[in-house]
């Protein structure tokens, strides 16, 4: 009996520890689940705080970031606002196209000129005499060429002393004073001819030579006797007329004879027969960024009112409702926006006068077309003394959104603390994360530890029953088995 008992108990002591390969297999338990479940239950109300947290902070540095994308827009149409001479367009018309073109600048004055053309401004233009052809030799020496006070000596030997080499060195020549040389070849033979780049009669070719073995005197000009160079065409000044007075200009572009008019001279009006210049304000430049302006307003207005307000019918509020840094821009906005300047003459003295106005059931600016057009029309001037110069409307909300997104603006600040609060909010969420998974490793230790005692038990329990009911023994197996299927913990 003894050594039967012996027996049984040497395989019981080692039975339990086999038991355990898994977690739950002596209580039938789903320990991980349980774990999980209180784990879960443990750090759900930190956890659900930490995340409402993060979701609000985002979705404060998201709507800040719209409302700065929104005044970005808005400034970006400041610049054509802030100087009042900008918006200041004219049109340039001359009748005869054939005789001169006309471009203007903000200084231009609307009126009607005469234009007369006696003859456009030349560069002057010298010829050889013929030769055979381009490779015919023609002599080495130094050719002096001076256009105007600018000259440069040209070295010339065997190398270059062809009609076609000579041409070549006086175009790739360093100090080139303003010429340009080539070869023209017809019936008569070849010819060099040399061109001025550089129109007006200050800028006459002379032509001279020293040294080598004297061919290059058939080069010079003024020529020497029946030797040298002629001149085909002269270096003249543009002689024109602007309502009958003699004006006069070394090249045919012509700045400063009428304020912000520049002529492009063409061609030589038909005798005693001037064309027609007029200059006449262009505000189409002008309505087109007062427009843009207007639409730039609108926006920022719809991204504070969609970021701070409240739908009543979705019963939804904005990320930013009730921002004080939201509802103070809005106040100064619409001080800028609604003021009047009453030292401003001509009727032009506030938004109101070029027919913008704000909508009284929706905030947003209404702009009327045609009061916008009689008042660029009327006083061009007046509308840009109103939006630009130093106290102008322009001036003064390029001011205000610079203090708002400029470099270390209120935005900038803003940013900044909603960031540091992401950070600290990931930092609490990381702590929390260690501290659930302690906490699940502890109970996990513990359901195990359980889970063992519960496992030994039903081993004690199987090895009685087969000691003092041997009968039994097969049943007393089964519904340990059972038990254990179904997760009971058995007496």
């Amino acid at each position: 009996m003894s050594s039967a008992v012996n027996s049984s108990t040497a395989s019981s002591s080692s039975t339990p520890s086999s038991l355990i390969t898994s977690t739950g297999i002596g209580s039938g338990l789903d320990i991980s689940a349980i774990v999980s479940s209180l784990t879960s239950a443990y750090g759900a109300a930190q956890t659900n705080e930490l995340s409402a947290e993060q979701t609000s902070l985002n979705a404060q540095v998201s709507a800040f970031g719209t409302f700065s994308s929104a005044l970005s827009t808005l400034q970006a149409t400041l610049s054509s606002l802030e100087t009042p001479s900008s918006l200041a367009g004219y049109d340039a018309t001359v009748a005869d196209k054939s005789i001169a073109s006309a471009s203007t600048s903000s200084d231009a004055v609307p009126g009607q000129y005469s234009l007369e053309v006696q003859n456009l401004a030349t560069a002057a233009s010298l010829s050889s005499a013929p030769v055979a052809s381009g490779d015919t030799t023609i002599g080495t020496g130094t050719l002096n060429i001076a256009v105007g006070e600018a000259s440069t000596s040209i070295s010339i030997d065997s190398t270059d002393d062809t009609l076609s080499g000579i041409a070549t060195a006086i175009n790739s020549a360093p100090n080139n004073p303003g010429v340009t040389a080539s070869v023209i070849t017809t019936t008569a033979g070849a010819r060099l001819v040399i061109t001025g780049t550089v129109t007006g009669a200050a800028n006459a070719i002379s032509v001279s030579e020293s040294g080598g073995d004297g061919g290059l005197a058939s080069l010079v000009y003024p020529a020497s006797g029946t030797t040298g160079l002629t001149q085909t065409q002269a270096a003249t000044d543009a002689n024109y007329s602007i309502n009958g007075f003699p004006a006069t200009s070394a090249n045919n572009v012509v700045s400063g004879a009428i304020s912000g008019v520049t002529l492009d001279l063409l061609g030589q009006s038909a005798a005693n027969t001037p064309t027609t210049l007029t200059i006449s304000a262009d505000t189409s430049a002008a309505s087109t960024s007062i427009g843009t302006f207007v639409t730039a307003v609108n926006g920022v207005l719809s991204a504070i009112q969609s970021l701070g307000g409240y739908d009543a019918s979705t019963q939804t509020a904005g990320p930013l409702n009730g921002n004080a840094t939201l509802e103070s821009f809005q106040n100064q906005l619409e001080n800028i926006l609604g003021q009047v300047k009453s030292g401003n003459t001509n009727g032009v003295a506030s938004l109101g006068d070029l027919g913008i106005t704000a909508d009284a059931n929706t905030g947003q600016l209404d702009s009327n077309s045609s009061t916008l057009t009689n008042a660029l029309s009327a006083n061009l001037t007046a509308v840009g003394n109103l939006l630009g110069g130093t106290n102008g409307i322009a001036t003064q909300l390029n001011t205000l959104i610079n203090q708002y997104s400029g470099p270390g603006g209120l935005l900038s600040s803003i940013n900044q603390g909603l960031q540091s609060s992401l950070s600290s909010v990931s930092q609490q969420q990381t702590a929390l994360q260690a501290e659930l998974a302690t906490y699940s490793a502890t109970l996990t230790s513990e359901y195990n530890a359980m889970d063992s005692a519960v496992a030994a038990l039903k081993e004690t329990q199987t090895y009685l029953t087969a000691e003092f009911n041997p009968n039994q023994s097969s049943s007393s197996s089964s519904s340990s088995t059972s038990s254990l299927s179904s997760g009971n913990l058995g007496t």
